[in-house]
């Protein structure tokens, strides 16, 4: 099995910065893509970034400039820099990962449990 797990969520000012961090672990031989999606309250989940194995990353276009993707591939882990929040900001994000458990096998999809950004003005 697999895990995700997720942190760093919380309150923040609209201006403000947080940073949320997503952990993978259990039975891994490789992950590919590792990304962040948000859903907030009463819209479907949407994606704001993913960063690749070789840590290429793409964004939400409406989200670039802002948020920031980081990778550690030796710690399995993804982070979620956000800076200038704003209040549509607010949602709960959701950590994701393409996971393959044993070489030579297909990758399967994981998520996290999601955790609350709320932002206010």
């Amino acid at each position: 099995q697999v895990q995700l797990v997720e942190s760093g969520g919380g309150l923040v000012q609209a201006g403000g910065s947080l940073r949320l961090s997503c952990e993978a672990s259990g039975s891994i031989f490789s992950i590919n893509v590792m990304a962040w999606y948000r859903q907030a309250p009463g819209k479907t989940r949407e994606l704001v970034a993913t960063s690749t194995s070789g840590s290429s990353a793409n964004y939400a276009d409406s989200l670039k400039g802002r948020f920031t993707i980081s990778r550690d591939n030796a710690k399995n882990t993804v982070s979620l820099q956000m800076n200038s929040l704003k209040p549509e900001d607010t949602a709960v994000y959701f950590c994701y990962a393409q996971v393959q458990m044993v070489a030579r096998t297909p990758f399967n999809s994981y998520w996290g449990q999601g955790t609350q950004v709320t932002v206010s003005s």
